[in-house]
């Protein structure tokens, strides 16, 4: 890399290598989360500790006891477990993410670590064109040509702005200040914990549904972590699931 400083200017020279991706990575860490969470924690009222081998006894009971909870929205039995997802997606993603105040978060700090040059750049199959208005709009594809747009200016101004970001650290520059030039594109990770009734409120809102009683409309990206999330919680607590698509997606 060559910086040179002339009248208060900075002019970069710089063969940076980027990466650029358009799929999210959503790992499972660790869980404590059953279907046998929600049956102690519902029936704990009337039968005590009697309640931690109902599940295996009497599945079926156990599947209509958890329908009826979802369905008449008694919600607190889904809060007993927990699951703790590792995600990488990009900045903006992570914004949306912290509108969900009920899970826990931590996320990778650009203040205390230098940032790798890794950016979002929507693939071919993301719909690019918005058509209607507010409240009443649909994504329709893009044509070749401003696929072809959006690839350039994508790739271009992440290379100038990561070759911005290393010219002030090589000048000294401290990563809290050179991390400004960054765009929201980056890649960021971040643990997000949640419990089960949490989770369902996330997908709620984050999945695009044809079973949904009340229609969502998520931005696509965060939707492709959303459908990660609810295959690894699918296969957790596969009765909670169930029931949860069966009274229309509505979280309890």
């Amino acid at each position: 890399m060559e910086v040179t400083v002339a009248a208060g200017r900075m002019t970069i020279v710089q063969d940076v290598d980027i990466t650029f991706r358009s799929d999210m990575t959503v790992e499972l860490i660790k869980h404590a989360a059953s279907d046998a969470d929600v049956i102690w924690a519902a029936r704990v009222s009337t039968k005590g500790e009697q309640t931690l081998a109902e599940i295996d006894v009497d599945p079926e009971r156990s599947a209509g006891l958890i329908n009826f909870l979802m369905r008449d929205r008694h919600g607190t039995p889904f809060e007993h477990s927990t699951m703790t997802f590792y995600v990488q997606a990009p900045i903006f993603v992570f914004r949306e993410f912290m509108r969900h105040r009920t899970f826990s978060y931590n996320e990778e700090s650009g203040r205390y670590r230098k940032l790798n040059p890794v950016f979002y750049r929507p693939g071919p199959d993301r719909k690019l064109v918005q058509t209607g208005k507010p409240g009443a709009y649909v994504f329709e594809p893009g044509t070749p040509a401003q696929h072809e747009l959006v690839t350039e200016a994508v790739e271009d101004s992440c290379r100038q702005a990561y070759a911005a970001y290393l010219a002030m650290l090589e000048a000294g520059i401290a990563r809290e200040v050179a991390r400004t030039v960054l765009p929201v594109g980056l890649y960021s990770s971040m643990y997000a914990t949640c419990n089960a009734r949490a989770l369902m409120n996330f997908l709620s809102l984050r999945v695009c549904s044809d079973e949904a009683a009340f229609p969502s409309f998520p931005q696509r990206e965060i939707e492709m972590v959303a459908e990660q999330m609810e295959a690894q919680w699918a296969r957790l607590m596969p009765l909670t699931h169930a029931a949860f698509v069966r009274n229309g997606r509505v979280a309890p």
